[in-house]
Parts: structure tokens; sequence; C-alpha cells
């Protein structure tokens, strides 16, 4: 059974949630190695790709834009609806978007819930279609993450 996690952004500035999420994909890399990031537009994913190549040497995560990079595909693929992204499975998702993108066979899911109450009312309709779908979910709040993480 996937699992699902969505992380309250309450407080948190752009860039905060910029490397907050920088940090997930990181650890997400780390635990399962094949990662696929979701990102609106191609603008985003090309932000979050600078951001990534911002990490220390020593938390590296091997990353692409989708279709650059190696043949078969980066461990982390930054991806945008726009792009032509290849159907091969990936064992975690990390959505950025307000649509549910496709993750299945994924078994870690990541998404996000904005401060914004259009936003969060997308977030919800995503949570109440992950629950109807089996997916086991927990709700987190990102600052709290923040702030134990840096004790």
């Amino acid at each position: 059974m996937a699992q699902g996690i969505f992380y309250v952004l309450d407080g948190l500035n752009e860039e905060q949630q910029r490397q907050f999420f920088c940090e997930r994909i990181a650890q997400a890399w780390r635990e399962f190695r094949s990662v696929r990031v979701w990102c609106p537009d191609q603008s985003t994913a090309e932000q979050l790709d600078e951001a990534l190549w911002q990490a220390p040497a020593d938390a590296f995560v091997p990353h692409n834009l989708v279709g650059e990079g190696p043949a078969q595909g980066a461990p982390v693929e930054l991806c945008w609806p726009q792009a032509n992204v290849p159907q091969r499975r990936t064992a975690a998702v990390v959505n950025l978007m307000a649509d549910i993108p496709n993750w299945q066979g994924a078994r870690l899911i990541l998404e996000r819930v904005p401060s914004a109450e259009s936003e969060r009312q997308a977030a919800r309709e995503r949570y109440k279609t992950y629950r109807h779908q089996g997916v086991e979910l927990q709700t987190v709040n990102a600052s709290e993450q923040i702030k134990s993480s840096t004790k």
C-alpha cells in the first residue's frame, strides 16, 4: 500500500518551501532511489533544479529535468504537465501541482497544503481522492518538521 504525506506549509515563504521540498526529495531519493517530482510548470521545475544543485557535495541528489541526462532518466526527475514524461514507474512521487499526477506504482507520495484557501481546497480534494484510492495518509506541519530538524 502506498503511503502519502501532506505537508501543511503555513508560515513558510516560497524560498523556505523550496528548501523544505529539496530536503524531502533528498530523503526520498536516499530511501527509495527513484523519485519523480511533479511541478506545475517548466519554470518551477527549473527553479527547483537550481535549488537542488545548491546542495552541499555530501548531500548531492542526482537529478535532471525530464528529458535531460541519461537515456533511462536520472534517479530524480523533475517533470511538469507539458513535458514528454516517460511512462516508467517510480518509487516516490513529490507533487507540487494542484492536480494529482500519475503516481501508480509509487510507494510514497509527498504532497503540499498551501496557505491560500483556494489551493488548500484543492489539497483537500487530492487528499479525498488518494484516500478513496487506498493510500495510507497522514498530515504533517512543515514548520514543525523544520523546527525539529534544527534542534
